[in-house]
């Protein structure tokens, strides 16, 4: 299944290369794609094409007004990340947010910080939290990458990772950050991983690029493994990937199967946003 995306940077929404964001280096951030239009319009289309699951993630500070939109604009329809706490999960919730994502304020010195884990699953419930367990490659096994895919933790993917975490949480997010922005093709390996291991729904995102990518990761992920499309879908400037195909791929698959809760969408209507 195809998951929708709204990446915000500096209050706009943009397509980043994965590994190039850096405050302390400005400089080396890549930027494949700067929209004119705001969150708020993302997300009415993604209402009125009733996909969910889709993820706004806030990428620095100066994001929180354009994120608050999106919510507003699809209330229930998206999950949210960036700078999530147990302080403030609750409030984004309160917000509109199905779902809060957490990265990197679950780890100090780059190790997984139980108590802040129990105290978020206390703030939101287990069902509202989304735990971000994004990765890059290191020999044989991925590892988790936090404070902006920069920092190397001590966490290991594994499926006693996965099955010890999916206790606190109701789904993964999971970028492959050495492919991440890059539209060279997803990391089939690490999807098949996250299928056998994961006894929760996951999202992968990274390196898609065609619509065969969305094609394989639900036949490699054995339905269990859903994908992001950012760069090379053609909302955010790609040539890649035609949005209309994945709403129509989504259609598809739940003519097949049928609708299950990460598919279920709200029963009123958005309006229509426009396309193009």
């Amino acid at each position: 299944m195809f998951r929708p995306c709204i990446d915000l940077h500096e209050g706009r929404v943009k397509q980043i290369v994965g590994g190039s964001l850096d405050e302390a280096a400005p400089e080396r951030l890549r930027t494949n794609f700067v929209s004119d239009r705001p969150a708020s319009w993302y997300a009415a289309l993604y209402r009125r094409d009733g996909l969910t699951g889709g993820h706004v993630i806030m990428l620095g500070p100066g994001n929180e007004a354009e994120a608050r939109s999106a919510l507003a604009a699809y209330p229930g329809g998206l999950q949210v990340g960036g700078g999530i706490t147990a302080a403030n999960a609750a409030g984004w919730l309160d917000a509109g947010a199905s779902h809060v994502i957490v990265t990197s304020w679950l780890f100090r010195e780059g190790r997984l910080d139980e108590d802040r884990l129990g105290a978020l699953v206390r703030a939101v419930g287990r069902d509202r939290l989304v735990i971000d367990l994004s990765c890059r490659r290191r020999g044989e096994d991925y590892v988790v990458v936090a404070d902006r895919w920069r920092t190397w933790t001590e966490l290991r993917l594994s499926a006693e990772t996965l099955e010890r975490l999916a206790g606190s949480c109701a789904e993964f997010l999971v970028h492959a950050v050495d492919v991440e922005g890059l539209c060279r093709g997803v990391d089939l390996e690490l999807v098949e991983r996250l299928a056998a291991w994961s006894p929760v729904p996951v999202t992968y995102a990274g390196g898609a690029r065609s619509l065969e990518d969305l094609e394989r990761v639900t036949e490699v992920g054995r339905g269990r493994v859903d994908l992001t499309i950012g760069s090379a879908l053609d909302i955010f400037g790609g040539t890649g990937v035609r949005y209309a195909d994945c709403v129509a791929f989504n259609r598809r698959w739940l003519e097949r199967t049928g609708p299950g809760i990460r598919s279920a969408a709200p029963g009123d209507d958005a309006g229509d946003p426009g396309r193009g």
